[in-house]
């Protein structure tokens, strides 16, 4: 064999041999790679906003508090257990839905920009954030309004039952209400049926107790929703009333009949239909979404539009 075949073979060889570290060097920087996207936060597009700039401008627009977390989406453990235990459920979402604006703020050992990386530290630093996962309530125009640091385990309604004490107790709107575009939501019960008996409408009822801050959020989101706005202005005669061992005068007040023959527990916040003040013809929790309360409010309206149809035959 001559010296120059010698050199092809040995060359061939070495190439051959080459090739295949190339190829695990590829597969383990795409093997990296894909763990690192992997770790990335899981909450993009699930109504998280990752901007602090983007979450003060929403929180100005809407009034809402600003509800951040600071984590670190792959490295930090007790971060991934809160957002799998709380973050996640379905308890936390509609909690969530129409009282805060959600941003988080995630510091990642890879997988960000070194850009990106100092604008979210420095958030961390102007609230003074050392150790992660970090939680905080910040009012519209930056102030920080609550935060606490760690996650002990909590439930999720634990957990947010937490923050609800410490949400900016949200003003009753001036919504019309359904007797007529000039009327405002109606404080008294009595006033209601009277309405409601000249409007030949049911009277829709927020029942809660005066001075409840948790309460008042509620049926603050739950009016200023589009579809309950739509629904109850067209639909009924609407009234914000206390129980009726609270109301200032009795006869504005809810009865326990009328509650279902319990009293209304603290925070509790209740939605009912009746035609007489007397009678319920519907009962929801205040505690559901918004969406929920609309649903059922059209099942019951379908169903006392069926049984009039019925009765004119």
């Amino acid at each position: 064999m001559s010296l120059t075949n010698l050199e092809a073979r040995v060359h061939f060889f070495r190439g051959s041999f080459r090739t295949p570290r190339r190829l695990a060097l590829a597969w383990c920087m795409a093997a990296v790679a894909g763990l690192a996207s992997h770790c990335l936060p899981a909450h993009a597009g699930e109504g998280w906003l990752t901007s602090y700039e983007g979450a003060l401008t929403a929180a100005e627009e809407t009034g809402r508090p600003i509800l951040t977390i600071f984590t670190g989406s792959d490295w930090c453990q007790h971060c991934l257990t809160l957002e799998k235990n709380v973050l996640h459920t379905e308890t936390f979402r509609e909690w969530a839905r129409d009282r805060v604006i959600l941003l988080m703020i995630d510091l990642p050992k890879q997988g960000i920009s070194q850009e990106e990386r100092h604008a979210r530290s420095r958030v961390c630093i102007k609230y003074g954030v050392r150790s992660f996962p970090s939680t905080l309530l910040i009012a519209p125009d930056g102030r920080k309004i609550t935060g606490h640091s760690g996650y002990l385990g909590q439930s999720p309604a634990a957990w947010v039952a937490a923050l609800e004490e410490h949400l900016p107790a949200a003003e009753m709107a001036s919504k019309p209400a359904a007797g007529g575009d000039d009327e405002q939501v109606l404080s008294s019960l009595e006033k209601a049926v009277e309405t409601a008996r000249d409007s030949r409408r049911p009277i829709l009822i927020m029942v809660s107790r005066p001075g409840d801050s948790a309460a008042t959020t509620r049926v603050a989101s739950l009016i200023n929703d589009p579809e309950f706005e739509s629904l109850a202005r067209d639909h009924f005669v609407v009234a914000r009333v206390a129980p009726q061992d609270e109301a200032a005068n009795p006869s504005d007040g809810v009865s326990e009949r009328l509650l279902g023959g319990e009293k209304l527990p603290p925070q509790g916040f209740g939605v009912i239909v009746t035609d007489d003040g007397e009678t319920p013809l519907f009962a929801e929790s205040g505690a559901q979404s918004p969406q929920r309360i609309v649903s059922g409010l059209r099942r019951f309206l379908a169903a006392r539009h069926a049984r009039s149809a019925e009765v004119r035959r």
